[in-house]
């Protein structure tokens, strides 16, 4: 190989390996839970007011931001997001089509069988919670 052409292939390969180590950097630089755990942050208040607040429709109160937060979700708790959201959804349909005022709603008779309180509900908004301590270290609402 003649001089000019290894030191082409050689400035060549030099320029790739820069190029792939900075995308590299770059990709393993940007914190994956960043913006969700910035949407925790955001809605804490109004979760935690919701929270102490109570009543019969204190997440439904909330369901806007519930739905940030679903949408804004890692893949690991995605699913458990969508369930929370999906279930206060329906009952929020349910209430809807009932003509039922959810402050008021009786949660042991809820319109057409739409109850909230089902256990892997339950266990789906235990697992947000969880994962809101431990990745973004702040619990969900305060």
């Amino acid at each position: 190989m003649s001089r000019p052409r290894a030191l082409l292939g050689t400035g060549l390969a030099t320029g790739l390996a820069t190029g792939l180590a900075a995308v590299l950097l770059v990709g393993c630089s940007a914190d994956p839970y960043e913006s969700y755990c910035e949407t925790v942050e955001e809605h804490q208040r109004a979760l935690g007011e919701a929270v102490a607040e109570g009543g019969p429709d204190a997440l439904l109160r909330v369901l806007p931001a519930l739905r940030d937060l679903r949408d804004a979700a890692p893949r690991d708790v995605a699913d458990d997001w969508q369930q929370v959201v999906g279930r206060l959804g329906a009952l929020e349909d349910a209430l809807d089509a009932a003509g039922v005022d959810p402050a008021t709603y009786d949660r042991d008779d809820p319109p057409e069988g739409r109850e909230l309180a089902r256990p892997d509900t339950a266990q789906a908004l235990a697992a947000v919670e969880t994962q809101a301590r431990d990745v973004c270290q702040t619990p969900l609402y305060r």
